[in-house]
């Protein structure tokens, strides 16, 4: 049974060997991301470039991410490079002070607009939390602080405040610029950082598609105030990253394994997806194996229903870049194998919309309760399979087309794998049968298995699939069977 959760990894100095890439991809990498934080367009094309013909050589089919960096919610630099904070002593973060004269009293500020969006009695969070900072008062463009965690403090640490509340908008001007080359590249998906509301993702997909972009958007869950319009953020985008690190520091690490049950189940239910990241085998940027610790975080986001797990510097600058992914696809498969892996009651008591999206329900209700080896979409945009996706199962969608952009698209979609096919002829039986007979080259059914085919009558129609069929491997090449279908 293949691997059902999809692997998403980072791109970087790590895999910009041509054998590091090959041996990535071999691992089982489904989608690859580009970090816009870092690099030039320049490497991101060429990274884009070599990702693409690597697979096809493979005769695989991996998507890209693009990931914008967002605004810059940093402190300026040190002039030594790193001080030490002693708690209990005083330390001030100063917008008007210059960003690379930071020293034992003061540092300045990448984000200038830190002063009007603190008051005295907040709490400011250095280094993903590990420096904690009281604010005192705010005298002008100075904030005063009171050190309550101290430690070792470098440049350009990132700042979040508890509990949210920072103004700074989700998109930059180097955000704009970057969307451009996302569009260029043809992403597959365009990932947004700290967006805060439905406004914020709107914005991202309008400067995409003026672009000329056709990517999915993907809202990066990573504000407190996020969590406040999850709703009508995730209405709007195609999928939700769980960005765990800025989110976690945010609403505290407590909160955090119930808010992200709670965001897959959520994102599921509206018919979204869902990627898992941060941090997942963070020991393997040195070690050859995860800890235990690690694989059960891996296993639990499997469990809760994740569409993805994604690994940053695990790939893009750790030393084993393909052993990672290697490690992680067999951790999923492992989750997958358990009961609460293939059970749901995804929109049982919901009238469907669409008559595309009935047929995908009717499609896994019968495929759960039948004994269905396979199931084959064949489909235009994708959204048969998105649908069948979120019924938890354990068998295999093959979502079928000829659009290559679909067959991209369709690589974040857990349990979906897309396949290549582009019939010459119009009878509807000729047609099933190739599409079985593709599975049978493949080993993936064998004669006297089930299997579910989903089309529309229409050939070429996006959203025209209307008709649901079951067949038998090896029993439907007969002169009666064609005779009937057609």
């Amino acid at each position: 049974m293949p691997r059902r959760t999809k692997i998403v990894a980072t791109l970087g100095p790590a895999t910009d060997d041509p054998k590091a890439l090959d041996d990535l991809i071999q691992a089982g990498v489904d989608v690859c991301r580009i970090n816009f934080s870092h690099g030039s367009a320049d490497e991101h094309k060429a990274r884009v470039e070599t990702v693409r013909n690597r697979a096809r050589a493979y005769g695989r089919q991996v998507g890209i991410i693009a990931d914008l960096q967002g605004p810059k919610i940093r402190i300026g630099s040190f002039i030594n490079g790193e001080i030490s904070l002693s708690e209990g002593s005083m330390f001030t973060l100063d917008a008007e002070m210059d960003v690379s004269a930071g020293n034992e009293q003061a540092v300045g500020l990448a984000y200038k607009e830190l002063p009007n969006d603190v008051d005295r009695g907040d709490t400011l969070l250095l280094d993903d939390g590990a420096i904690v900072l009281w604010v005192d008062d705010v005298e002008g463009q100075r904030i005063n602080c009171r050190v309550v965690v101290g430690g070792k403090l470098s440049d350009n640490k990132g700042i979040n405040k508890q509990g949210g509340g920072l103004s700074a908008a989700a998109l930059t001007e180097k955000d704009m610029q970057d969307i451009k080359t996302a569009a260029e590249i043809e992403a597959d998906y365009l990932a947004l950082s700290f967006p805060r509301n439905a406004a914020d993702v709107n914005q991202a997909r309008e400067l995409l598609h003026k672009a000329g972009g056709h990517g999915g958007i993907i809202a990066k869950i990573e504000r407190a105030e996020a969590l406040d319009n999850i709703d009508e953020i995730i209405e709007a985008c195609d999928v939700i990253m769980i960005a765990r690190g800025d989110l976690g520091v945010e609403i505290g690490d407590p909160e955090l394994p119930g808010v992200q049950k709670e965001l897959v189940h959520k994102a599921r239910t509206m018919n979204r997806i869902v990627i898992t990241a941060t941090q997942m085998m963070q020991s393997m940027i040195e070690n050859h194996a995860p800890t235990r610790a690690e694989v059960m975080d891996v296993a639990n986001s499997v469990l809760d229903g994740t569409d993805a797990v994604m690994l940053s510097a695990e790939t893009s600058v750790g030393k084993h870049p393909a052993k990672v992914v290697a490690a992680m696809g067999k951790i999923c498969v492992g989750a997958e194998k358990q009961h609460a892996a293939m059970v749901s009651e995804h929109r049982m008591d919901i009238e469907f919309k669409r008559v595309d999206e009935a047929i995908a329900m009717a499609t896994m209700y019968t495929a759960n309760h039948l004994g269905v080896s396979a199931i084959i979409a064949l489909t235009e945009s994708g959204s048969t399979t998105l649908w069948m996706s979120r019924i938890s199962s354990g068998i295999p969608i093959y979502a079928m087309t000829s659009r290559v952009e679909t067959r991209r698209k369709v690589t974040l979609y857990r349990g979906v794998y897309p396949v290549s096919f582009n019939p010459d002829f119009s009878d509807h039986a000729i047609v099933n049968k190739e599409a079985v007979d593709d599975l049978v080259r493949r080993g993936a059914v064998r004669d006297g298995d089930l299997v579910i085919i989903t089309k529309g009558d229409l050939a070429g129609k996006i959203g025209g699939t209307n008709a649901m069929k079951v067949v038998k491997v090896g029993e439907m090449y007969t002169p009666e069977f064609c005779k009937i279908d057609s």
